[in-house]
Protein backbone atom coordinates (compact mmCIF):
# COMPACT_ATOMS: atom_id res chain seq x y z
CA UNK A 1 0.00 0.00 0.00
CA UNK A 2 1.16 3.11 -1.28
CA UNK A 3 1.58 5.63 2.17
CA UNK A 4 2.57 8.62 0.43
CA UNK A 5 -0.94 10.31 0.30
CA UNK A 6 -1.80 9.35 4.07
CA UNK A 7 1.51 11.16 4.76
CA UNK A 8 0.38 14.15 2.61
CA UNK A 9 -2.81 14.25 4.08
CA UNK A 10 -1.83 13.77 7.55
CA UNK A 11 0.98 16.83 7.32
CA UNK A 12 -2.22 18.82 5.64
CA UNK A 13 -4.77 18.29 8.30
CA UNK A 14 -1.86 18.50 10.81
CA UNK A 15 -0.67 21.91 9.28
CA UNK A 16 -4.20 23.19 9.01
CA UNK A 17 -4.66 22.78 12.71
CA UNK A 18 -1.61 24.63 13.82
CA UNK A 19 -2.35 27.05 11.59
CA UNK A 20 -6.05 27.67 13.10
CA UNK A 21 -5.21 27.21 16.70
CA UNK A 22 -2.05 30.04 16.33
CA UNK A 23 -5.20 32.26 14.97
CA UNK A 24 -7.11 31.65 17.53
CA UNK A 25 -4.66 32.00 20.37
CA UNK A 26 -4.66 35.43 22.16
CA UNK A 27 -1.83 37.90 21.15
CA UNK A 28 -0.29 41.50 22.51
CA UNK A 29 -0.18 44.10 19.75
CA UNK A 30 2.94 44.06 17.78
CA UNK A 31 4.91 46.86 19.10
CA UNK A 32 7.86 46.74 16.90
CA UNK A 33 5.93 47.33 13.98
CA UNK A 34 3.74 50.03 15.70
CA UNK A 35 6.78 51.83 16.85
CA UNK A 36 8.25 51.99 13.35
CA UNK A 37 5.04 53.77 11.96
CA UNK A 38 5.33 55.97 14.55
CA UNK A 39 8.83 56.68 14.40
CA UNK A 40 8.54 56.62 10.27
CA UNK A 41 5.89 59.55 11.03
CA UNK A 42 7.35 61.57 13.13
CA UNK A 43 10.27 61.76 11.20
CA UNK A 44 8.97 62.15 8.21
CA UNK A 45 10.90 59.48 6.39
CA UNK A 46 9.76 57.19 4.39
CA UNK A 47 8.02 53.96 5.17
CA UNK A 48 10.03 50.87 5.90
CA UNK A 49 10.10 48.30 2.57
CA UNK A 50 7.37 45.84 3.13
CA UNK A 51 8.03 42.22 3.67
CA UNK A 52 7.48 39.54 1.37
CA UNK A 53 3.88 38.20 2.81
CA UNK A 54 2.76 41.95 3.22
CA UNK A 55 3.19 42.24 -0.85
CA UNK A 56 1.89 39.17 -1.59
CA UNK A 57 -1.58 39.74 1.06
CA UNK A 58 -1.78 43.38 -0.70
CA UNK A 59 -1.85 41.65 -4.20
CA UNK A 60 -4.23 39.58 -3.03
CA UNK A 61 -6.11 42.30 -1.25
CA UNK A 62 -6.36 44.62 -4.22
CA UNK A 63 -7.98 41.33 -6.57
CA UNK A 64 -10.65 40.38 -3.93
CA UNK A 65 -11.96 43.41 -1.77
CA UNK A 66 -13.94 44.53 -4.01
CA UNK A 67 -15.99 41.17 -3.67
CA UNK A 68 -18.66 40.55 -1.23
CA UNK A 69 -18.56 39.54 2.34
CA UNK A 70 -14.44 40.42 2.29
CA UNK A 71 -14.09 43.34 4.66
CA UNK A 72 -10.59 44.60 6.11
CA UNK A 73 -10.45 45.41 9.73
CA UNK A 74 -8.40 48.48 9.34
CA UNK A 75 -8.51 50.00 12.72
CA UNK A 76 -8.45 46.37 14.51
CA UNK A 77 -5.58 45.74 12.77
CA UNK A 78 -3.90 48.92 13.26
CA UNK A 79 -4.03 48.56 16.63
CA UNK A 80 -2.20 45.37 16.66
CA UNK A 81 0.22 45.80 14.73
CA UNK A 82 -0.58 43.77 11.78
CA UNK A 83 -0.85 44.83 8.49
CA UNK A 84 -3.70 44.33 5.92
CA UNK A 85 -2.10 42.33 3.89
CA UNK A 86 -0.98 39.68 6.00
CA UNK A 87 -4.15 39.52 6.93
CA UNK A 88 -5.68 38.83 3.63
CA UNK A 89 -2.84 36.30 2.73
CA UNK A 90 -4.20 34.43 6.44
CA UNK A 91 -7.94 34.58 5.19
CA UNK A 92 -6.66 33.12 1.60
CA UNK A 93 -4.49 30.37 3.00
CA UNK A 94 -6.88 29.30 5.40
CA UNK A 95 -9.71 29.19 2.62
CA UNK A 96 -7.58 27.04 0.46
CA UNK A 97 -6.89 25.00 3.20
CA UNK A 98 -10.10 24.27 3.85
CA UNK A 99 -11.20 23.52 0.57
CA UNK A 100 -8.22 21.05 -0.20
CA UNK A 101 -8.38 19.35 2.83
CA UNK A 102 -11.78 17.33 1.97
CA UNK A 103 -10.00 16.24 -1.03
CA UNK A 104 -7.04 15.11 0.10
CA UNK A 105 -8.74 13.31 3.19
CA UNK A 106 -10.44 10.89 0.68
CA UNK A 107 -7.40 10.31 -0.90
CA UNK A 108 -6.75 6.88 1.89
CA UNK A 109 -10.48 5.63 0.98
CA UNK A 110 -10.00 5.92 -2.72
CA UNK A 111 -6.63 3.41 -2.44
CA UNK A 112 -8.85 1.58 0.38
CA UNK A 113 -11.14 1.26 -2.35
CA UNK A 114 -14.06 3.08 -1.44
CA UNK A 115 -15.30 5.24 -3.43
CA UNK A 116 -16.96 8.41 -2.39
CA UNK A 117 -19.83 10.41 -4.52
CA UNK A 118 -17.79 13.76 -5.84
CA UNK A 119 -20.56 15.58 -3.62
CA UNK A 120 -19.38 15.15 -0.90
CA UNK A 121 -15.90 16.51 -0.70
CA UNK A 122 -16.65 19.32 -2.91
CA UNK A 123 -19.57 20.41 -0.21
CA UNK A 124 -17.32 19.86 2.64
CA UNK A 125 -14.97 21.67 0.82
CA UNK A 126 -16.73 24.77 0.08
CA UNK A 127 -17.80 24.86 3.74
CA UNK A 128 -14.94 23.91 5.68
CA UNK A 129 -13.28 26.97 3.32
CA UNK A 130 -16.18 29.66 4.19
CA UNK A 131 -15.50 28.59 7.79
CA UNK A 132 -11.76 29.18 7.50
CA UNK A 133 -11.91 31.98 5.93
CA UNK A 134 -14.51 34.08 8.72
CA UNK A 135 -11.92 32.41 11.31
CA UNK A 136 -8.97 35.75 11.14
CA UNK A 137 -11.69 38.59 11.16
CA UNK A 138 -13.23 36.52 14.49
CA UNK A 139 -9.69 36.17 15.82
CA UNK A 140 -9.07 39.55 15.14
CA UNK A 141 -12.12 40.96 16.78
CA UNK A 142 -11.65 39.41 19.82
CA UNK A 143 -8.08 40.33 19.98
CA UNK A 144 -8.28 43.98 19.63
CA UNK A 145 -11.19 43.69 22.18
CA UNK A 146 -8.97 42.55 24.52
CA UNK A 147 -6.35 45.17 23.60
CA UNK A 148 -8.79 48.46 24.03
CA UNK A 149 -10.12 46.87 27.60
CA UNK A 150 -6.06 46.57 28.46
CA UNK A 151 -5.74 50.18 26.96
CA UNK A 152 -8.81 51.27 28.86
CA UNK A 153 -7.30 50.45 31.97
CA UNK A 154 -4.18 51.51 31.03
CA UNK A 155 -5.97 55.22 30.27
CA UNK A 156 -7.62 54.98 33.89
CA UNK A 157 -4.18 55.09 35.62
CA UNK A 158 -2.84 57.81 32.89
CA UNK A 159 -5.92 59.88 33.67
CA UNK A 160 -4.52 59.96 37.73
CA UNK A 161 -1.49 60.29 36.51
CA UNK A 162 -2.87 63.80 34.67
CA UNK A 163 -4.84 64.36 37.23
CA UNK A 164 -1.74 64.93 39.36
CA UNK A 165 0.42 66.57 37.24
CA UNK A 166 -2.11 69.56 36.74
CA UNK A 167 -2.46 69.82 40.56
CA UNK A 168 0.73 70.35 40.43
CA UNK A 169 0.54 73.26 38.26
CA UNK A 170 2.02 71.46 35.27
CA UNK A 171 0.97 72.99 31.87
CA UNK A 172 -1.57 71.33 29.42
CA UNK A 173 0.91 69.89 27.34
CA UNK A 174 3.64 68.96 30.12
CA UNK A 175 0.71 67.33 32.03
CA UNK A 176 0.46 64.57 29.00
CA UNK A 177 3.68 64.49 28.09
CA UNK A 178 5.39 63.68 31.74
CA UNK A 179 2.06 61.08 32.68
CA UNK A 180 2.35 59.23 29.44
CA UNK A 181 6.27 58.91 30.48
CA UNK A 182 5.76 57.45 34.03
CA UNK A 183 3.93 54.26 32.62
CA UNK A 184 4.82 51.61 31.20
CA UNK A 185 3.41 48.90 28.73
CA UNK A 186 2.56 49.35 24.99
CA UNK A 187 -0.68 51.85 25.88
CA UNK A 188 1.54 53.98 27.45
CA UNK A 189 3.97 53.44 24.57
CA UNK A 190 1.47 54.29 21.92
CA UNK A 191 0.66 57.58 23.65
CA UNK A 192 4.37 58.22 24.13
CA UNK A 193 4.44 58.27 20.44
CA UNK A 194 1.42 60.18 19.82
CA UNK A 195 2.43 63.15 22.22
CA UNK A 196 6.09 62.92 20.82
CA UNK A 197 4.81 63.75 17.11
CA UNK A 198 2.34 66.49 18.10
CA UNK A 199 5.31 68.24 19.74
CA UNK A 200 7.61 67.86 16.96
CA UNK A 201 4.41 69.06 14.31
CA UNK A 202 4.12 71.81 16.75
CA UNK A 203 0.26 70.40 16.82
CA UNK A 204 -2.18 70.64 19.97
CA UNK A 205 -1.46 67.65 22.06
CA UNK A 206 -5.16 66.83 22.45
CA UNK A 207 -5.49 67.01 18.90
CA UNK A 208 -2.76 64.14 18.58
CA UNK A 209 -4.89 61.89 21.18
CA UNK A 210 -7.94 62.65 19.64
CA UNK A 211 -6.18 61.51 15.65
CA UNK A 212 -4.95 58.22 17.90
CA UNK A 213 -8.23 57.79 19.25
CA UNK A 214 -9.98 57.63 15.47
CA UNK A 215 -6.76 55.75 14.42
CA UNK A 216 -7.40 53.06 17.11
CA UNK A 217 -10.95 53.05 17.43
CA UNK A 218 -10.55 54.21 21.10
CA UNK A 219 -13.56 56.18 21.91
CA UNK A 220 -12.47 56.64 25.98
CA UNK A 221 -9.48 58.51 24.46
CA UNK A 222 -11.65 61.26 23.10
CA UNK A 223 -12.39 62.08 26.77
CA UNK A 224 -9.01 63.18 27.65
CA UNK A 225 -8.79 65.17 24.48
CA UNK A 226 -11.90 67.02 25.09
CA UNK A 227 -10.95 67.79 28.70
CA UNK A 228 -7.44 69.08 27.65
CA UNK A 229 -8.93 71.18 25.17
CA UNK A 230 -10.98 73.27 27.22
CA UNK A 231 -8.43 72.74 30.10
CA UNK A 232 -7.55 77.29 30.87
CA UNK A 233 -5.13 78.04 33.97
CA UNK A 234 -7.33 76.88 36.66
CA UNK A 235 -5.74 73.94 37.46
CA UNK A 236 -8.14 72.84 40.25
CA UNK A 237 -11.40 72.55 37.02
CA UNK A 238 -9.16 70.89 35.38
CA UNK A 239 -8.24 68.15 38.10
CA UNK A 240 -11.75 67.49 39.23
CA UNK A 241 -12.41 66.87 35.47
CA UNK A 242 -9.87 64.29 35.29
CA UNK A 243 -10.60 62.68 38.52
CA UNK A 244 -15.03 62.32 37.70
CA UNK A 245 -13.89 61.02 34.05
CA UNK A 246 -11.64 58.36 35.84
CA UNK A 247 -14.39 57.51 38.45
CA UNK A 248 -16.95 56.80 35.40
CA UNK A 249 -14.26 54.74 33.33
CA UNK A 250 -13.69 52.48 36.28
CA UNK A 251 -17.40 51.89 37.05
CA UNK A 252 -17.36 51.45 33.51
CA UNK A 253 -14.39 48.80 33.11
CA UNK A 254 -16.13 46.99 36.94
CA UNK A 255 -19.41 46.51 35.24
CA UNK A 256 -17.99 44.99 31.90
CA UNK A 257 -15.73 42.53 34.23
CA UNK A 258 -18.96 41.87 36.54
CA UNK A 259 -21.09 41.08 33.33
CA UNK A 260 -18.27 38.90 31.49
CA UNK A 261 -17.73 37.23 34.68
CA UNK A 262 -22.05 36.46 34.86
CA UNK A 263 -21.53 35.37 31.14
CA UNK A 264 -18.98 32.61 31.93
CA UNK A 265 -20.79 31.43 34.76
CA UNK A 266 -23.61 30.82 32.77
CA UNK A 267 -21.84 29.09 30.40
CA UNK A 268 -20.77 26.41 33.10
CA UNK A 269 -24.36 25.76 34.14
CA UNK A 270 -25.23 23.59 30.98
CA UNK A 271 -22.19 21.51 31.36
CA UNK A 272 -22.59 21.07 34.91
CA UNK A 273 -25.80 19.97 34.70
CA UNK A 274 -25.15 17.62 31.78
CA UNK A 275 -22.12 16.10 34.20
CA UNK A 276 -24.41 15.97 37.23
CA UNK A 277 -26.78 13.78 35.08
CA UNK A 278 -24.42 11.69 33.85
CA UNK A 279 -23.06 11.41 37.48
CA UNK A 280 -26.89 9.97 38.22
CA UNK A 281 -27.17 7.56 35.80
CA UNK A 282 -23.82 6.23 36.31
CA UNK A 283 -25.12 5.34 40.26
CA UNK A 284 -28.02 4.07 39.12
CA UNK A 285 -26.64 1.97 35.84
CA UNK A 286 -25.78 -1.63 38.27
CA UNK A 287 -29.52 -0.91 39.92
CA UNK A 288 -30.91 -0.85 36.60
CA UNK A 289 -29.10 -3.83 35.04
CA UNK A 290 -29.47 -5.93 38.41
CA UNK A 291 -33.36 -5.39 38.06
CA UNK A 292 -33.07 -6.22 34.08
CA UNK A 293 -31.19 -9.60 34.43
CA UNK A 294 -33.35 -10.97 37.74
Amino acid sequence: MNVLPVVVTGGTVGAGLALLIRELLASQPALGVALTRSAAADLSVPEPDLDREERWGRWLLGRLERLPGVRVPTADLALLGQGPGQFMLKKTALAALGLLAPALATVPWLIAGVGLPFYIPAGAGLLAAALLFLTPDLAVRDQSKRAREEFAHALSAYLDLVALKRAADAGPAEALEKAAQIGEGWPFLYLQGALRRARLEKIPPYQALTELSVQYGLPALDDVADIMRGSTTDGAAVYKALRARTAALNAELLADQAAEANAASETMTAPGALLAVLVMLLMAFPAVIRMLTV
